[in-house]
């Protein structure tokens, strides 16, 4: 097959779409199929460019053979939701041109338009319809519930617009491929019919995040050498309850080894700091976000990771992708999940869970693991036996393949 990706977000950036895009790419390319991406220049979520790209409007790499085509973006730091959503208007106009030439050197049997938000699905549709050409829709949020969810949207005529929309956009796609089971659930239950659906879950790659000894370089090189690290490493965003964190920080501060590390960017980070200052957490340190070949660095250095989502009904649906990297390097860690991601963490064993944002419950579990290192080593143990059996990417890629091969085949086209 030939495919080609069309995503607001690529490698190198940082986050779980990259990650997820690219490393489903390298596992088709190595089954035999030819696989492109059309994307902005790297700048999430800081909004700033390398040096290299300021000036530039288009340019082609060659990512791991993945066929890669830049295109101008109007650039914003992932903070501000009015100058966000002209970031992703821009792209809409611009992603047209680079799917031209991203056809130009291999007509696309596919075009898989990974969301949130809607623009980049529009641009896909428009320019699939011309051509001829199918496309499927992935769906990563449910987008725009969860804007809805968080209180971010309330003007109800914006919200029936974009519900609209949405369905909209469903009803015309090949297929709607979503990460989580109970995405799938949701979007049926507002019409769209079982056999358009199908779920390809995140994961991992699972020779990238390996288990192996503590980093002690970077723990010296960061002042924590002799620390107890408790990681967070992502996205500083209004999704995570991160405030919560603090507030399981500030339940252990009578053990002196304990640092809760925050390793990234986002728009509450500023926040995030300023009331640590302000309550005087010592044992909470920040970082700036790291390249994604760090992040396995990372991992390494610390003793026990934190994989949390906020208290709100339409997260009970959501999978955190770090969930399958934690588990991937032997890192256990301590999640404040409910629904999809609850019960595949009680399935997989690499993790204790309390309910979201419970502060007094990460710092229950976080004293535990703390006290008892070969329960850390179990959960270890069990967690990258588990992503080794459920969750590698060539699995999820082999999943998706298929997909795609009974859609086309629908269509006449044999592949």
């Amino acid at each position: 097959m030939r495919i080609v990706w069309l995503c607001h977000y690529f490698t190198p950036e940082i986050g779980a779409p990259q990650a997820r895009l690219l490393e489903l790419s390298r596992a088709m390319l190595a089954a035999g199929h030819a696989v492109g991406a059309v994307t902005c220049f790297p700048n999430h979520p800081t909004g700033t460019l390398r040096p290299e790209d300021v000036g530039a409007r288009r340019r082609q790499d060659d990512i791991d053979g993945v066929d890669v085509h830049r295109c101008w973006s109007y650039v914003t730091p992932n903070r501000g939701f009015v100058r966000k959503v002209l970031g992703h208007l821009s792209f809409m106009w611009t992603g047209r041109a680079g799917l031209t030439r991203a056809a130009a050197v291999s007509r696309p049997d596919v075009v898989i338009v990974s969301s949130p938000t809607f623009f980049s699905v529009i641009t896909a549709w428009w320019w699939c319809r011309w051509r001829r050409i199918p496309f499927v829709f992935e769906v990563r949020d449910l987008w725009p519930a969860v804007f809805v969810d968080l209180g971010v949207l309330r003007n109800r005529l914006l919200i029936w617009v974009l519900e609209r929309l949405e369905m909209f956009l469903y009803r015309r796609a090949a297929r709607v491929v979503t990460v989580t089971g109970r995405f799938a659930d949701h979007i049926a239950e507002r019409g769209i019919a079982r056999d358009q659906l199908a779920v390809i879950t995140n994961g991992v790659d699972q020779r990238r995040f390996t288990p192996g000894p503590r980093d002690d370089a970077l723990a010296e090189a960061e002042g924590l050498a002799d620390a107890f690290v408790v990681l967070y490493l992502g996205a500083h965003g209004i999704s995570h309850a991160l405030a919560r964190m603090l507030d399981a920080a500030e339940l252990v501060a009578d053990l002196a080894d304990v640092r809760f590390v925050f390793v990234g960017e986002g728009a509450e980070k500023d926040a995030l700091v300023e009331a640590a200052r302000e309550r005087g957490l010592e044992n909470v340190v920040f970082h700036a976000g790291v390249p994604k070949d760090d992040v396995s660095r990372w991992y390494r250095l610390a003793d026990v990771g934190l994989v949390p989502l906020r208290d709100v009904p339409l997260f009970h649906t959501f999978i955190p992708s770090k969930m399958f990297e934690l588990m991937a390097a032997g890192l256990p860690f301590v999640a404040s999940v409910a629904g999809e991601a609850r019960e595949i963490l009680e399935r997989g064993g690499g993790a204790r869970i309390v309910d979201p944002e419970d502060a007094a419950g990460i710092a229950r579990e976080v004293r535990a693991l703390h006290a008892d290192p070969e329960l850390r080593a179990r959960l270890a143990r069990d967690g990258r036996a588990f992503v080794e059996r459920e969750y590698t990417r060539e699995r999820l890629a082999d999943d998706y393949v298929r997909v795609l091969s009974e859609m086309l085949a629908e269509r006449g086209v044999d592949r």
